[in-house]
């Protein structure tokens, strides 16, 4: 049977499809675009936590930068009076070895010189330990801080220190064991402990005390202990010894490259925070 102009079977059969086609279209551009809210969201998300993390890092990085500054501050003013205090060290030991090389050890010495020189080579310790502050170091060290230096040359300048910091305590170390070995017998069996006692009676600041003795008008006999008991050529060996080996070795290797790490470290800090 055939249709007729009022049964237009072939025009509906041709718009039902095309419908379809449309909404499904729609659908997929309505899931693309809540696709494309989702990943902006998760990527600003991301971003955000990124920019958050490094303004973090940034932040520790200038807080670790200005506290490891003051550190080495500080303790390039500390090196600098330990090796005065070597320095002076060094020059009372030379005046004991001109002094057991020809001097009279039996009389009591009317100079001031004796004493003080012979106290400050004999005795003398905590004028000369340098012990570096390492609280910053450390921390940087052991949680792994030192990541937050983006530097590769500052990171490789706290290497040098952590270097230079070891080698200044092995050094003091075997200076230690030189000074047990050598300098205490003397100390402990010539000294005048008399002159000992009266000079720091009510102290607190031995050395300044001793200063303050040597420029006054203020006297205080003083005379070797056991005097017959002294061999001169020993002493003089081992104050040698003790100033070439220890005092001297540690101050021209161990020190030196301990000051030259930490003025490069501290210039480095300066250009990379703008510290003062």
């Amino acid at each position: 049977m055939n249709a007729t102009p009022d049964q237009p079977l072939s025009e509906g059969s041709d718009e039902l499809p095309s419908k379809k086609s449309s909404a499904t279209l729609k659908d997929w551009k309505k899931y693309l675009f809540e696709f494309l809210l989702i990943f902006l969201a998760v990527f600003l998300g991301f971003l955000a936590d990124n920019i958050r993390e490094n303004y973090t890092e940034q932040q520790q990085a200038i807080s670790l930068a200005k506290s490891f500054y003051e550190e080495l501050k500080n303790d390039s003013v500390s090196v600098v009076s330990k090796i005065e205090g070597r320095m002076q060290k060094a020059k009372s030991i030379m005046y004991m070895v001109d002094f057991f090389h020809d001097s009279s050890l039996t009389s009591t010495s009317k100079s001031k010189g004796l004493p003080y020189h012979f106290v400050w080579a004999m005795a003398a310790r905590s004028p000369i330990i340098f012990t570096p502050r390492t609280v910053v170091l450390e921390q940087l060290k052991s949680s792994g801080s030192i990541r937050y230096f983006k530097n590769d040359r500052l990171q490789k300048l706290i290497g040098d220190l952590s270097v230079a910091v070891d080698y200044i305590e092995s050094r003091q170390q075997y200076e230690d064991r030189i000074f047990a070995t050598y300098m205490e017998p003397i100390m402990t069996n010539h000294m005048d402990f008399d002159f000992q006692h009266k000079l720091w009676l009510n102290s607190t600041n031995l050395f300044e005390r001793l200063s303050e003795y040597l420029n006054s008008n203020e006297y205080i006999p003083f005379k070797l202990s056991q005097p017959e008991k002294i061999d001169r050529q020993a002493i003089m060996n081992s104050l040698g010894y003790y100033h070439t080996n220890g005092l001297l070795s540690t101050r021209l290797i161990a020190f030196q490259k301990y000051i030259e790490v930490n003025a490069a470290l501290l210039n480095e800090l300066r250009v990379e925070y703008g510290l003062k």
